[in-house]
């Protein structure tokens, strides 16, 4: 234990470090020099945290089990305990309880921490985005973030509201479609944070007319030119937890079974008002409206017969009916497999919950025999052979999870099955390194 702990922290350390980097490269441009308070950022990139320890602490339990094994093994330590009658499977026992341990607080940890962290991660993304318009019009692409209106920008300004090369389809207006461009201008706030203010400069309007097909267009060019937009919302203010509806990730295994629970409740439901719906109107069917008796000879001379025969009318409710009944049927099938598909990503998020945990018992089940066998307990050995599994690991977890929410196989295939060949795998290697 005291070989893995050392490894272990240096392990996880070094992780944490590698994906914060990667999350401070890709968002460090979108952060700095928006006007946000060093408080503001240091709680996003807090809140990102948790999502890093769920993926680096089993990568970690390999990387420490990869490199306390192997240094034992090189140091022949191994095979003096193996000649005074300690086997491989009693040495791995100790690690395999921590690995336990650790996979019941990624547990708690996956279930409590990790979808509060995401939920107000969102909510604190969806803030800081209001803190400046121009923290949303990003050079080189259109944004539709302002209310009836898509603009382009070819230049944004970190330290100011300035902007340049100014492109906008402003369609707000239910009679007028405006184009309107500008070589340069300025973007801000009315003093009540309600909409936004574009000072242009040096530009034109397109201007399309959908009602007055007779002065259908017209072009005006402006030296400098004001546009107001709606901006509700707008302006930064931290929201409270419950602003916002939780996604999949935002909640915890508990929460997501109640909801996949009521859905299935309610396609049941569904499924029952349908059949009764349709039963009912088979019966109206039999229940047809015949023609009034019509009395015709008897062949056999003895008096008069009546025969019965189906009216139009009743044949075209027939087919009215069958024909609604047929439309009926296919939103039914629709409905049920919207709502399977959505049970199936609940489930997906569950099971995920447990699985990535799991990894870590795996994983120590693998690291041990492999690290004695490899007989190198270096660093870069370590990593690199932590790598190829991880990656292994985690490409068949996405790959299970696309499958699962296709309905190409169950959430719990999707998810487990990774687990259920790597560790038999490391039974593998742990009997046959024994």
């Amino acid at each position: 234990m005291k070989s893995h702990a050392g490894p272990f922290l240096f392990s996880l350390g070094t992780l944490m470090f590698l994906f914060l980097f990667q999350f401070l490269i890709k968002s460090i441009d979108q952060l700095v020099g928006k006007g946000l308070s060093l408080w503001i950022i240091t709680q996003l990139i807090a809140l990102n945290l948790a999502w890093m320890v769920t993926l680096a602490v089993p990568m970690a339990v390999l990387v420490s089990t990869l490199m306390a094994f192997g240094g034992l093994s090189s140091a022949n330590e191994i095979t003096i305990m193996k000649a005074g009658g300690i086997s491989l499977k009693k040495l791995m026992i100790p690690v395999l309880i921590c690995a336990v341990i650790i996979t019941y607080l990624m547990v708690l940890f996956n279930n409590d921490v990790l979808p509060e962290a995401n939920h107000k991660a969102r909510i604190l993304l969806q803030d800081i985005s209001k803190t400046k318009p121009t923290f949303i019009l990003e050079a080189g692409k259109f944004s539709d973030d302002i209310g009836g209106a898509r603009i382009l920008v070819r230049k944004t300004f970190e330290n100011s509201n300035n902007i340049e090369g100014v492109f906008i389809y402003d369609y707000s207006s239910p009679e007028f479609r405006n184009v309107i461009t500008a070589e340069s201008g300025d973007i801000g706030f009315t003093s009540d944070f309600k909409s936004i203010v574009m000072n242009l400069k040096s530009g034109e309007i397109h201007q399309l007319n959908l009602k007055d097909y007779v002065n259908k267009y017209r072009k005006v060019k402006f030296t400098n030119h004001r546009i107001t937009l709606d901006a509700a919302g707008f302006g930064f203010q931290q929201s409270s937890d419950n602003a916002f509806g939780r996604g999949d990730r935002e909640l915890s295994a508990k929460a997501m079974n109640a909801i996949v629970d009521s859905l299935r409740v309610s396609r049941a439901r569904n499924n029952d008002v349908f059949i009764s719906s349709i039963c009912k109107d088979v019966e109206n069917v039999f229940k047809i409206n015949f023609k009034d008796t019509v009395y015709y000879p008897s062949t056999s001379g003895e008096g008069e017969s009546n025969r019965q025969s189906l009216t139009y009318d009743s044949l075209m409710q027939i087919k009215k009916t069958l024909s609604s009944r047929w439309e009926t049927v296919r939103s039914q099938a629709t409905l049920n497999t919207q709502m399977q598909k959505q049970m199936d990503a609940y489930q997906v998020e569950i099971y995920k919950k447990y699985s990535i945990p799991f990894a870590c018992l795996v994983f120590a089940l693998i690291g041990a025999p492999l690290g004695y066998r490899v007989r190198r307990g270096g660093f870069g050995i370590a990593a690199g052979f932590s790598l190829f599994f991880f990656l292994l690991y985690w490409a068949s977890l996405i790959g299970g999870e696309k499958l699962a929410d296709r309905d190409l196989v169950s959430p719990f295939v999707g998810m487990w099955m990774v687990n259920v060949i790597l560790g038999l795998f490391g039974l593998y290697l742990m009997f046959k390194s024994s």
